[in-house]
């Protein structure tokens, strides 16, 4: 037997049409073909629901993308206001909760490097 849900699904829908093909009358393991085609109809109802909620869920999360588009601008509209505001600006505790680095805690970004450093080459 298959170990995964795709490979169950084809053997089992190999097993219905080979059995519907070559011997539709027959009974095996005391099952006609009907009765097993209703006793793995439950497999074949959850694939169905499952593929129709991945379509849901590929929905939502092009939906919440969409969504964040838009409350990722008016944060950062929110973020300028904080910027700009008297009695706030971008020293502000404020700011900083919000994520930010205040103006006055940033480094300068300059680095010289060590005219010291001995660089190895690795051999291919």
């Amino acid at each position: 037997m298959a170990d995964s849900p795709k490979l169950t699904e084809v053997f089992l829908n190999d097993v219905i049409n080979a059995w519907k093909e070559l011997a539709p009358t027959a009974q095996f393991a005391g099952l006609t073909l009907a009765q097993f085609e209703a006793k793995v109809k439950p497999s074949f109802d959850t694939r169905t629901e499952v593929s129709t909620l991945e379509t849901q869920l590929s929905a939502a999360r092009q939906s919440r993308k969409n969504a964040d588009v838009v409350s990722n601008e008016d944060a950062l509209n929110i973020v300028n206001g904080v910027r700009s505001a008297p009695g706030f600006g971008e020293n502000s505790a404020l700011y900083k909760a919000m994520g930010y680095i205040p103006k006055n805690e940033r480094k300068s970004g300059l680095v010289r490097p060590s005219e010291n450093k001995v660089t190895t080459l690795k051999a291919a």
